[in-house]
């Protein structure tokens, strides 16, 4: 369980295929404190700490992963928005982020704001999808490469989220440009209140 509050970007150092799985290893400031088996997110999608060696730390994607998610299209140099699990002794800053992402959207625009930014994404609409929750709405929560961030002027297939300075500095947000594919995870409570809804019908 995480809260889309991103820590800092990790960098990739090192993409090694094996058979149907992409090996993954990982730079970053906390290296020291992690543990193997500890749920690390990356992009949004939790990935489980498989070794760690010489400063650096290994996670591994499965096929699912890979062909869900934008973890298969990370090359060596990447950035990474990474953060550690949730303490349920403290305050939930973002929202209720399982790491399960949903899909990829494309980022389609981005508008400076005078010192802010719009990013603006679009996403594979399903009806059906949508019935079960897999949708965005005004002033929910969303999370973009694992962040969490509220949602503006939605329509079927796309949407838009406000940057703040801090939030494109500290994460991955300063390299995405008009063509940039994310990891979408939309709001769990939604998922579950449209299930009760269908068979409350």
């Amino acid at each position: 369980m995480f809260s889309g509050i991103v820590e800092e970007y990790a960098e990739v150092v090192r993409v090694v295929k094996d058979q149907e799985n992409l090996h993954l290893t990982m730079k970053c400031s906390f290296v020291d404190e992690l543990k193997i088996d500890q749920s690390v997110s990356h992009n949004g999608v939790c990935l489980t700490v498989v070794s760690i060696q010489d400063g650096t730390y290994t996670v591994t994607a499965m096929k699912e992963t890979i062909e869900r998610s934008n973890i298969g299209l990370l090359k060596e140099g990447d950035k990474v928005n990474v953060e550690r699990s949730m303490m349920m002794n403290g305050r939930l800053d973002g929202h209720i982020v399982q790491g399960h992402v949903d899909q990829t959207a494309e980022c389609i625009d981005i508008k400076d704001a005078d010192g802010s930014w719009y990013y603006t994404f679009k996403y594979a609409f399903d009806k059906e999808m949508a019935k079960r929750g897999y949708l965005t709405v005004d002033k929910g929560s969303v999370t973009v490469n694992g962040v969490s961030l509220t949602v503006c002027n939605p329509t079927d297939d796309t949407f838009q989220v406000a940057i703040i300075p801090y939030t494109f500095e500290h994460t991955n947000f300063h390299t995405f440009k008009v063509g940039s594919i994310v990891n979408i995870e939309f709001d769990i409570i939604g998922k579950y209140l449209s299930r009760m809804m269908h068979f409350n019908a």
